[in-house]
């Protein structure tokens, strides 16, 4: 039987591990992580420090970057997590790639972008569509091209999916059956497991930076704060998938999450930038009432309070009540996102799924947490946040979605008739 032995390491049988696509080798598992568990904790490690100064420095870049972006706005912001997702897309794609059947396969590398870039076309033209409406209503001719590209996005999509599948059936070769089946397997694991849950991300950009930018600074810092504590105290093992976690670790950043996202809700939320939802595609600077969320509460401190805090009323957003339970679900079960990701590093025995970002590994690695967050900020917006009645926003949106220009001129001059009549009535 063939076995792999392990990219870029040495086959101790002729010919079968050439089949694969050599990895570099900082991609590999090392040696020693097979050892008992809890004997390469971060406290025990000595190259940490150097570890920690790699690490350090490519995260105040990153940090850096992510400023500027999220100062150039909504647009910008969406931008980025394309891209984020192309790299990590990139990444998976390589995992199971085999450099012997590709070979043998021209263009079947393709048909995975292919599925790519149509559930791209078919997600974001759903979140997107009200909103690229909005930016074409003054002009009449790209309103009507918009609307005709609404209305037949689903049906588009459907096609180019069909298209794919067929150029997929009429690729299959005898004896790469297995391979083929695989690959087209993993594509759409990929496309449900990852693409599906980033691109929640991009729903709540449009809803308001501040719901982009809370939970995925609540999982930087559980992460910094992760190991920083394992760093410093950790002694004790969290979980045999990922044997450098502990659990003072988990319970550091656990607290520190909690308290951070207290305090960068009631930062974040007094800027109109960060809370002003984007209702088209436009990157002009943004004015709107905060909504009561937004708008502070005063409370007075009680008699017995120490008399050495320095305030004695103090104000408190209500989203950062709301903060808090994003911090919670940051701290406890957002980590699983990681663990998810080290059991299927294990899996497939390598260390990192890229080497991007040094100190860190690949885009992939950073994101396995902020996938599980992205989709929980989604639906606490939608289901705890976002007011459930009809407003008249929701209504002008439908209206403006669903509506031929002709139709709102037609409901217009009928509404304007309506009210007229009922003016004469009470009068």
């Amino acid at each position: 039987m063939q076995k792999d032995t392990g990219s870029g390491g040495t086959s101790t049988s002729s010919g079968p591990t050439s089949r694969f696509r050599r990895r570099k080798s900082s991609n590999e598992v090392p040696p020693e992580d097979d050892k008992a568990n809890g004997s390469h904790l971060l406290v025990n490690d000595h190259n940490k420090y150097k570890s920690m100064l790699i690490r350090t420095y490519s995260t105040v870049w990153m940090i850096g970057g992510f400023v500027l972006i999220i100062y150039m706005g909504h647009l910008y912001i969406w931008a980025m997590v394309v891209v984020i997702q192309i790299f990590m897309a990139k990444e998976l794609f390589n995992l199971l790639r085999r450099a012997h059947e590709d070979r043998h396969l021209p263009g079947f590398r393709l048909l995975n972008w292919h599925f790519f870039f149509t559930a791209m076309l078919f997600v974001y033209g759903r979140i997107l569509s009200q909103r690229l409406v909005n930016t074409v209503t003054t002009d009449k001719f790209l309103y009507k091209l918009v609307g005709r590209f609404i209305k037949y996005h689903m049906v588009t999509c459907y096609f180019l999916y069909i298209a794919g599948f067929m150029w997929f059936i009429l690729t299959l070769k005898k004896k790469m059956y297995k391979y083929q089946f695989g690959q087209y397997a993993w594509t759409h694991m990929i496309l449900i497991v990852v693409f599906t849950q980033s691109s929640f991300t991009g729903a709540n950009i449009f809803e308001g930076i501040f719901w982009f930018l809370l939970p995925a600074s609540l999982i930087v810092i559980n992460d910094i704060a992760a190991y920083i504590f394992g760093f410093f105290f950790g002694k004790t093992p969290l979980i045999k998938l990922s044997p450098k976690k502990t659990w003072e670790g988990f319970i550091g950043a656990s607290v520190t999450t909690m308290i951070s996202a207290f305090v960068l809700a009631n930062i974040l939320g007094r800027f109109q930038w960060l809370t002003c939802p984007r209702k088209d595609l436009s990157t002009g600077w943004l004015h709107c009432d905060p909504g009561p969320l937004f708008k502070p509460e005063y409370f007075t401190l009680p008699e017995w309070f120490p008399g050495w805090f320095p305030w004695r009323e103090i104000s408190v957003l209500p989203v950062q009540w709301h903060a808090l339970g994003l911090g919670l679900f940051a701290s406890i079960i957002a980590p699983f996102g990681g663990f998810f990701a080290s059991g299927f590093k294990r899996a497939f025995k390598i260390k990192d799924f890229g080497d991007s970002i040094p100190g860190h590994g690949g885009i992939t690695d950073r994101m396995d947490c902020q996938m599980v967050m992205a989709v929980f900020a989604y639906i606490y917006h939608q289901s705890f946040v976002i007011p459930q009645s009809l407003s008249i926003e929701m209504i002008m949106d439908q209206i403006l979605m669903n509506l031929t220009y002709e139709e709102q001129r037609a409901l217009y001059m009928k509404l304007g008739q309506i009210i007229m009549e009922r003016q004469f009535g009470e009068s």
